[in-house]
């Protein structure tokens, strides 16, 4: 009679696949994100730019920026092609730094265009912020060769790039709009769209680690 492995899969694997499926969800986001923007804004219209009508220049620009760097920093993950073709990598990585950098510079565009609300403009700040201090961390620790450290920094720069896809995502929640006034959900949940995403992923990691330590300290 054939003997069939009952074994669990080891914990490698299991980060093997956990990381997986951790991407496969960002990319799908991040493609339901760009689909639906694309379908969007490609009616010229006051009635589909509403705010940024005004401003739909600016908007384009940011719009481009951020869809590069989505593409681009989805690629940044595969750790097939980085052991294969580490040259495409560095390319497209490259490609994403430019992608943020046009996003960010749109964002300064769109705060300096806009008038009046506070909260808003805050909130975008913020976003802009958070993208450009983490990207830089990414490229600033890759430069030293510190491997670990820039994949931990440009997985968060990722998370910041996914942010618009997030924040749309939070507003085909039933009802949380009416939570209060949208002048303040609106910059709570951009804020909170790349916030909440950090701080579960910096939580897990801190967790593995205190999880990996004792078995350290057992072999040491």
């Amino acid at each position: 009679m054939e003997h069939i492995s009952t074994a669990l899969p080891s914990p490698r694997t299991w980060n093997a696949w956990w990381k997986a499926a951790v991407w496969l969800v960002g990319l799908a986001v991040a493609s339901h994100f760009l689909w639906v923007t694309a379908q969007r804004y490609a009616q010229v219209t006051p009635e589909a730019y509403g705010m940024f009508w005004d401003r739909r220049s600016w908007l384009w620009l940011h719009v481009a920026g951020g869809s590069l760097a989505m593409l681009a920093g989805a690629s940044q993950f595969v750790a097939a092609l980085r052991r294969r073709w580490p040259a495409l990598h560095r390319g497209l990585g490259r490609t994403y730094l430019i992608g943020i950098l046009i996003g960010s510079t749109a964002v300064v565009g769109l705060l300096v265009t806009t008038q009046g609300w506070l909260a808003l403009k805050l909130a975008f700040a913020a976003t802009g912020l958070a993208w450009l201090i983490t990207s830089l961390r990414g490229y600033r620790t890759i430069r030293r060769g510190d491997i670990d450290a820039h994949r931990r920094w440009m997985l968060c720069s990722y998370l910041v790039t996914l942010s618009p896809a997030v924040f749309r995502l939070f507003l085909l929640v039933p009802a949380l709009m009416q939570l209060a006034s949208p002048l303040v959900m609106v910059p709570s949940l951009l804020v909170l769209s790349w916030a909440l995403p950090l701080l579960a992923y910096e939580s897990g990691r801190r967790l593995r680690s205190l999880r990996t330590s004792p078995a350290r300290a057992r072999m040491a």
